[in-house]
């Protein structure tokens, strides 16, 4: 009976042993959080003490691919003139009789831009710091007149129309539009950085109308081109601030191809996620 119960004993203090081994030995289970770019990695236990936790926070690294494509890019902005027109000369007179440098002021807050990219691609060239930038999309511009300036048909002229009162009189203009700019990226390592790109962009005249809301006639829309160039060229450029980028551009020339020299421009903001 001795015997068996020293044993027994033994058997039971050696599992003993066996258990707190084998229970020191594993490492306790980490709870792992993500915010975000941020892992953070909480583990219990420690070798000092069996209560105390660790926490470890590790940063995810951004790594931008070679070439990567934004979707349907937005831009919102505000658009005018560039007025250098010599309205003393014949072909002024010709094309607008009697106008002055007063009759092409816009209403600065409701003259718009709206550009719609249905995609932009950026191509690494050097480093991800230099890029090639490149997209297709449609660029719109509504120019709300101050003065009752009316367009007229064959042949085209700009008259003054004060026998009604003008309650919305604005030109639109409808290109579509391929932009190509040198994106320069200060932080590449991060996915909203800093940075600045330059370029040009050409686009092609596919809608042009003239729409008016007056107390005689209504709402009227005359669609023409207005001896408008069907080619616009730009000088555009983008700013990058982290989440927030502004864009510009500035025409080469005159929309007009004759008689007015209306060079236009325009600034907003752009919503994409690069």
């Amino acid at each position: 009976m001795k015997r068996m119960l020293t044993l027994l004993t033994g058997i039971a203090m050696s599992y003993s042993a066996l258990a707190q081994v084998d229970s020191t030995s594993q490492e306790p289970k980490a709870d792992t959080i993500r915010i975000g770019k941020m892992i953070i990695v909480r583990k219990k236990g420690s070798a000092k003490a069996d209560n105390e936790e660790s926490t470890r926070v590790y940063r995810r690294t951004y790594k931008p691919s070679n070439i990567s494509t934004n979707w349907l890019v937005f831009d919102i902005g505000f658009t005018n003139f560039n007025d250098q027109t010599n309205y003393s000369s014949a072909e002024a007179q010709a094309f607008a009789p009697g106008a002055n440098g007063d009759w092409f002021d816009l209403r600065a807050i409701k003259s718009t831009n709206v550009n719609i990219w249905l995609f932009m691609q950026r191509l690494n060239l050097i480093k991800h710091v230099v890029n090639l930038k490149y997209g297709l999309g449609i660029d719109m511009n509504n120019y709300r007149f101050d003065e009752p300036v009316k367009f007229q048909t064959n042949p085209t002229m700009v008259i003054m129309d004060n026998s009604t009162h003008y309650k919305k009189n604005k030109l639109a203009t409808d290109y579509v539009t391929v932009p190509m700019m040198l994106d320069f990226d200060f932080t590449p390592k991060r996915e909203r950085g800093f940075g600045l790109a330059l370029g040009v962009s050409a686009g092609y005249l596919y809608a042009s109308r003239q729409k008016t809301i007056t107390d005689a006639d209504g709402k009227r829309k005359k669609r023409d081109d207005f001896d408008l160039r069907p080619w616009k060229l730009q000088y555009i450029a983008e700013l990058k601030l982290g989440p927030v980028k502004l864009y510009g551009s500035y025409a080469s020339q005159s929309i007009f191809e004759k008689g007015l020299d209306l060079t236009p421009y325009s600034v907003g903001v752009r919503i994409s996620s690069w």
